[in-house]
């Protein structure tokens, strides 16, 4: 009962603190995904999704509920998953024989990491595969494993990398691992893999160019294109810097060194380890590595921790430092001034919505905000589905393939005459406003209008009026 009373608490609090923190445009694709495909669009077919599939489909439903309120209710629904995800460390930690108070205490240290915080408190695609991956751990780690915990075990991990495409490097070393322990029934685990596989061919189905092109091409390409002129954010010292930073606030850098320690000493290499090191390895592939990335290999390393003797009066007064650091970026966020809080984003869509009916402007909306739009009961142009993303690239794609990918450049802008709602994207949302400043300098060109909304910071443009057609001439009649 106790635990079920601090997980109510912890859902209390995570969902005050993601209703809380400032906007960030990170989560524009993710709104705009949800909130199309519970309009019945697909993934690639019809917008470009720069991820594996799963999550559009599976927040579609929440969407489709939250209507207006689709951002705030997807991030309760990620901040809801970030306790799931420290309910199930902690469970798994019970189940391979942690005592109550080691299975409790790194529960805690992980919640106290702002890799953790961040990616449950934004509405990102990191919070459900993290939660799958660690829905797993209690069932991989039981001394007797079945044909239904080992299958139910091998679909929740077919879909977290279902979920994001870096889950599936735990997910395919937990397989290699069964093959080599047969205790862990890879066949019956290969079986549970069935029907994700099965969803993720029908979603290559709908569209190969684009799912490839979301899935595997975008993120390997676009980091190097983007930081072209920033060179050392793609260098390894800059990778080594930011993961050690990143690590550093919370209490995983120096769970790392006790585990890496203890298995140095045991000379033995277990399950959590190759667990752990196959979540390193996903987080340290991409160009740059960034806080979120780092999440796959999180959950197992404290189920580990929690096997660890009690460490000494240094270590535990290390591992409450850093836990402390860890709280630190997200009471940063919340005192930060400059950023734009949810609450006034909302408001603003409002207002957007509000403006364009007034001028009975209907249709989807050209932007680089769709995450907005929800509020304003209005649809994204699925082609700025991916918010500034893909907008930003210049030789990813060529014309014709962009066409084909429901895509738009910068390089190549292209109005179809829908509205254009311009303002969201700057540094209040860590975004870039030269981004916002081409779209709106394309309007202006095109004869668009432009329409200030009142007390916010968006301007939509209306389309050029269509020209009347010439009436045809009336038959003369006289001789």
């Amino acid at each position: 009962m106790n635990i079920l009373l601090m997980l109510a608490a912890l859902a209390i609090l995570f969902i005050t603190l993601a209703l809380l923190r400032p906007v960030d445009h990170d989560e524009s694709q993710y709104v705009a995904a949800a909130a199309l495909t519970a309009h019945g669009l697909l993934p690639y077919r019809d917008f470009a999704y720069l991820q594996t599939p799963l999550q559009p489909y599976l927040f579609a439903p929440v969407a489709a509920l939250a209507g207006p309120w689709t951002w705030p209710a997807l991030r309760i629904l990620n901040a809801l998953l970030g306790v799931v995800t420290i309910a199930c460390i902690h469970t798994a930690a019970r189940t391979l024989g942690a005592k109550p108070k080691a299975a409790l205490a790194c529960a805690a240290l992980f919640a106290t990491c702002d890799i953790l915080l961040f990616s449950i408190g934004t509405a990102r695609n990191d919070a459900l595969p993290a939660a799958l991956l660690a829905a797993a751990l209690p069932l991989i780690v039981r001394p007797a494993i079945t044909h239904k915990t080992a299958a139910l075990a091998g679909l929740l991990l077919a879909s977290a990398a279902a979920a994001k495409i870096s889950y599936a490097f735990p997910a395919l070393a937990y397989g290699v691992y069964a093959l080599v322990d047969r205790r862990h029934r890879p066949a019956a685990i290969l079986l549970g893999t069935v029907p994700v596989i099965a969803f993720v061919a029908w979603s290559y189905a709908t569209s190969p160019a684009g799912f490839v092109f979301g899935t595997f091409t975008f993120p390997a390409r676009a980091p190097a294109e983007y930081y072209a002129l920033r060179p050392w954010k793609t260098s390894l010292p800059a990778k080594a810097i930011d993961t050690l930073k990143f690590l550093a606030l919370g209490a995983a850098l120096p769970a790392l060194a006790l585990v890496a320690r203890d298995a140095w000493r045991r000379r033995t290499v277990g399950l959590l380890d190759w667990l752990i090191l196959a979540g390193l390895i996903a987080a340290l592939l991409p160009f740059p590595t960034w806080r979120q990335y780092l999440l796959p290999a999180l959950p197992a390393l404290f189920v580990r921790l929690s096997m660890i003797p009690p460490p000494s009066r240094a270590w535990r007064i290390a591992f409450a430092t850093f836990a402390i650091a860890g709280l630190a970026p997200s009471v940063a966020a919340l005192a930060d001034s400059d950023g734009l809080s949810l609450t006034q984003a909302q408001r603003e869509g409002r207002a957007v919505g509000r403006t364009l009916d007034r001028r009975g402007l209907e249709g989807p909306i050209t932007t680089l905000s769709p995450q907005v739009l929800p509020a304003a009961n209005r649809l994204p142009d699925p082609a700025f589905a991916t918010g500034p993303f893909y907008f930003r690239s210049t030789t990813l794609l060529d014309a014709s393939q962009e066409r084909a990918l429901h895509l738009i450049s910068r390089a190549r802008i292209k109005l179809d005459g829908s509205t254009i709602l311009t303002g969201g994207e700057g540094p209040a949302t860590s975004g870039d406003a030269s981004l916002d400043h081409a779209l709106a300098s394309a309007a202006r060109d095109a004869g668009y209008d432009a329409i200030p909304i009142p007390g916010t910071r968006f301007t939509a443009f209306r389309p050029p009026a269509r020209a009347p057609a010439s009436p045809q001439p009336v038959p003369h009649n006289s001789p």
